[in-house]
């Protein structure tokens, strides 16, 4: 069985993930695979890889066949250079000691490299973000620049306008001064008020006329009878 080993992509749209895997050859490049050996991940700054340093190795000695990006990466992570000291060491051109040594001697100057290009990264953000600062604050100031002269343009406008407006309200005050000293001034004699006699009402009040009343008069004393005698 030919293996393969490759990348597995994870990951979301424009931010892949990728897991180091070996696979059947003839499997698609997503589908079942034998065992994971790490992960990389290329958006970091240095790219972040996680590998299992021996058994990678052991696959590589097995005959596992890299892809192109996994080949890359285990020249950069110093396991092809160890596979091609082993050759050595099973061909006795050196011991396993030397190979070690010279191994260790390949780290730590892979490790300097390493960081000094993390401290480039950084670096190198950090005059970007100063950079962009850099032109904001341009920006900002131009703005700024922008909206004082605008100010300036309205405020001389309003300055001008309530000039023009004082000596208007001062031309006419001259005029209405001017109009004033020479109409004379007419004094209007009042009239005496007319005292109108109103004739008093006289309210004749008639006269009541008492009628009187007839007095009945007492009929004649008639002579009393005298009785026969």
């Amino acid at each position: 069985m030919a293996t393969r080993m490759r990348l597995q992509r994870f990951g979301k749209k424009g931010q892949p993930f990728y897991h180091i895997v070996i696979a059947d050859g003839r499997a698609p490049r997503d589908g079942r695979f034998i065992e994971k050996l790490g992960t990389y991940n290329p958006l970091a700054r240095p790219a972040d890889i996680k590998l299992d340093f021996d058994r990678t190795l052991y696959w590589l000695q097995k005959g596992a066949s890299p892809s192109p990006t996994v080949k890359a990466i285990l020249k950069y992570e110093g396991i092809a250079y160890m596979h091609h000291l082993l050759k050595g060491v099973s061909k006795g051109a050196l011991t396993e000691a030397q190979a070690k040594a010279k191994f260790e001697e390949w780290r730590s100057n892979k490790d300097a490299k390493i960081s000094s290009a993390k401290n480039d990264y950084r670096n190198e953000a950090k005059n970007e973000a100063k950079k962009r600062l850099e032109a904001e604050a341009k920006v900002n100031e131009v703005k700024a620049e922008k909206l004082a002269k605008k100010r300036a343009e309205a405020a001389k406008k309003e300055a001008a306008e309530n000039e023009e407006a004082s000596e208007v309200e001062a031309t006419e005050e001259v005029a209405a001064e001017a109009t004033a000293e020479e109409t004379p001034e007419v004094k209007v004699e009042e009239a005496p008020e007319a005292k109108v006699e109103e004739p008093e009402a006289k309210v004749e009040e008639p006269e009541a006329k008492v009628e009187e009343t007839p007095v009945a008069e007492a009929p004649a004393e008639t002579p009393e009878e005298k009785p026969a005698e």
